[in-house]
């Protein structure tokens, strides 16, 4: 199963969109418990990281374009409503 995710900093506030198989691991490793990429976008933008949002799919590409529909104006506009709540 793969999982499309959006996480957010609040103390940044900043949101990141992903997809992975394992999302407790993922997670670790936005929220620095599990070794990074330095040049990570959530390793920059250092603090907490909570999920607020995940849909499951069955496929890596239903996951993939699901995570660009996401990251399109309308979609941060849809994540960012779930923010204000």
């Amino acid at each position: 199963m793969f999982i499309t995710y959006a996480i957010y900093n609040q103390s940044k506030t900043k949101i990141y969109i992903g997809h992975t198989i394992s999302l407790d691991q993922r997670l670790k490793r936005h929220n620095g418990e599990l070794p990074n990429k330095k040049t990570s976008f959530t390793c920059k933008n250092k603090g907490s990281w909570t999920l607020i949002y995940q849909e499951n799919f069955n496929t890596r590409k239903e996951a993939v374009k699901r995570e660009k529909e996401l990251k399109s104006a309308k979609g941060r506009e849809f994540i960012k409503n779930l923010i204000k709540k």
